[in-house]
């Protein structure tokens, strides 16, 4: 398959160690070059013993062999990739409609980790830069794949209460489970973190809020409902080509002029990303299971957008609190146990990069550019995610910005921020807005309000 494999075959026939041919190709940028999701991601990858594939003499088995052991074995994910074929055989029986949900969202679990081990891996021949843009378009591959299927199937309530709760759950639950965690495990020791990466990130988080907030307003100054629906509507498509466009500046600051900001500790390489520090897998290989795991990813995010409302009339769950606390919650938990781990070893920066870091990509990219999608797709799907739904965005990124105005942490700044995860929770909980709400183009605050009390 290529040089890169020939490579992997040196390092079987070395035991997997002492490799110097492939480190050669590593330079000191290189391996100092990673973000915070890919070290989050490495905590929960397993040293692969490669001496028994040493004995196999076919060097295409050998190949094959080491591959599906580095990708398929290679995670302590593992146990949980055989929800995956059940969710297929699931769908190809008619199954109950909620265990297919069940099935497809515990699936994506473990593809959202192996997607961040494969960009690493190519990262390793395409040079940090390439590989810092890889990782910026697919950090949320999952988020994104899910809200396009869910556009083209006209379920832009999904679309928005997924993304939303990504965003929330990210700085609330993840950052708040990561602070706590790290107070009480470094309770005797000063906890610290660069302030000027999380800063940077506030700021865009508050231009996205402000994005959110202006076409909500719309609907309390406007003449008519008409007349709002559509300044609203040209509004978000506006703001979202500037969302994108700041976003676009936002990976220059990141990759090439502020590079040093956003790059992982070195002694977190020392005790969490060991066995990251070279390739294992070559090139063509890398990119061939990611295009494949992109396509399951997508098959399950097609099964999870077709069975939600089922799986919410049988479980007597609401597909707001579905969609913005159980979706983000199941799908992002690998890159979640991460941040919490690395928070536990009192390496905030990198705890913050991933919560901070994915909160920023879902808002400022994901977000407009569904929008911009929906609108080349003739869909009218704006940024108005209703007052309730903004109300609970605003409340956790400037409790967020308070949290974090220091550079220091303690684990009452972590519980104070679970707590408020918490109660948007219970409130999206309690919330019953009939789930046929979901295949309406555009939700405003005032239909959702009608349509709840007729259903009364």
């Amino acid at each position: 398959m290529g040089s890169g494999n020939q490579e992997v075959s040196m390092l079987v026939e070395n035991g997997g160690g002492g490799n110097n041919n492939v480190k050669g190709l590593l330079s000191k940028e290189m391996r100092h070059g990673r973000t915070a999701h890919n070290m989050s991601s490495s905590s929960l990858r397993k040293k692969s013993d490669l001496t028994l594939l040493s004995k196999v003499h076919s060097d295409t088995l050998k190949n094959l062999l080491v591959n599906l052991q580095e990708v398929i074995l290679g995670t302590k994910l593992s146990i949980i990739f055989p929800a995956i074929p059940l969710a297929i055989v699931a769908q190809s029986y008619g199954f109950g409609r909620p265990w297919i949900f069940a099935l497809s969202l515990l699936g994506l679990t473990p593809l959202a980790e192996r997607v961040s081990f494969l960009t690493e891996q190519l990262a390793y021949y395409t040079g940090p830069t390439v590989g810092g843009l890889l990782n910026a378009t697919c950090g949320n591959a999952t988020e994104l794949i899910i809200a396009i299927f869910a556009l083209s199937n006209n379920k832009i309530a999904v679309v928005k209460y997924s993304l939303l709760g990504s965003i929330i759950s990210n700085l609330l639950l993840v950052l708040g489970t990561s602070l706590f965690c790290c107070g009480i495990a470094n309770i005797r020791k000063e906890q610290k973190y660069d302030r000027r990466q999380a800063d940077i990130n506030l700021l865009m988080l508050f231009v996205a809020l402000l994005s959110h907030l202006l076409p909500v307003l719309f609907h309390y100054v406007g003449a008519s409902a008409a007349d709002t629906v559509e300044s609203s509507l040209q509004l978000s498509r506006v703001a979202s080509i500037v969302m994108v466009t700041a976003y676009c500046a936002y990976l220059v600051f990141q990759l090439w002029t502020h590079r040093q900001l956003f790059e992982a500790q070195d002694e977190a390489d020392e005790e969490g990303g060991n066995d990251s520090e070279e390739a294992v897998i070559g090139f063509w290989s890398a990119f061939a299971w990611l295009v494949g795991m992109t396509v399951i990813i997508a098959l399950l995010s097609e099964y999870v957008v077709h069975t939600i409302e089922d799986a919410s009339d049988s479980w007597g769950l609401s597909v707001s609190f579905l969609s913005i606390i159980l979706l983000p919650i199941v799908g992002n938990a690998a890159e979640h146990a991460g941040a919490i781990i690395f928070a536990f070893k009192n390496k905030l920066d990198i705890s913050l990069g991933v919560s901070l870091g994915s909160a920023t990509q879902i808002s400022m990219f994901v977000v407009p550019l569904c929008v911009i999608v929906a609108w080349i797709l003739g869909i009218k799907m704006d940024l108005n995610f209703n007052i309730l739904e903004t109300g609970s965005l605003a409340v956790a990124i400037t409790i967020t910005a308070f949290t974090l105005q220091d550079g220091t942490s303690h684990y009452m700044k972590g519980l104070v921020l679970v707590l408020c995860y918490i109660i948007i929770g219970a409130c999206f909980f309690v919330q019953r807005t009939p789930s046929n709400q979901t295949n309406v183009p555009n939700i405003t605050h005032k239909s959702t309000t009608e349509a709840v009390f007729r259903a009364q």
